[in-house]
């Protein structure tokens, strides 16, 4: 993750957390139900700072101690998650949208996507996903950077 921190590239990436079954309270969603297993959040990092954003949510997860900013930081702080991994890839094209719809399948309503049309960016799998992310990843031409967390 040294990589990122430094990094103002532009892109694209996923969030992997592991979670027990829980209700989590995110913020205008209100109370939310997570079955357990693994849920991926699809993230861009277009805006400013590009990739760093990517980072902060890497570091959230780590070192806690902030107020929760977006949707995803609610689950990213909530002890009954864990941040077990990211994948990212560099790129100026605004793909976030598109992988979201690729990987759309038992999303949360409304989370994660309030400056877009999406009906979730938020996606629950029962097994670890991140070869499914990886290889939707390279069908849209990306080349995925994974990260494990440890």
């Amino acid at each position: 993750m040294r990589m990122i921190e430094a990094a103002k590239d532009k892109g694209i990436y996923c969030l992997i957390f592991r979670n027990l079954q829980c209700n989590v309270r995110v913020g205008s969603l209100k109370d939310i139900s997570f079955e357990a297993g693994y849920h991926i959040y699809v993230g861009s990092a277009q805006g400013t700072g590009g990739l760093k954003r990517l980072y902060r949510h890497v570091m959230l997860s780590k070192e806690g101690g902030k107020k929760a900013r977006w949707h995803v930081d609610h689950i990213n702080l909530d002890e009954h998650f864990e941040l077990v991994c990211t994948v990212y890839a560099v790129t100026f094209e605004q793909l976030e949208c598109i992988l979201a719809g690729a990987l759309q399948s038992r999303g949360v309503q409304g989370f994660g996507c309030s400056d877009c049309t999406c009906k979730s960016h938020l996606f629950y799998r029962r097994r670890d996903p991140t070869d499914e992310v990886v290889k939707n990843f390279r069908k849209y031409g990306l080349e995925p950077l994974v990260e494990e967390i440890l």
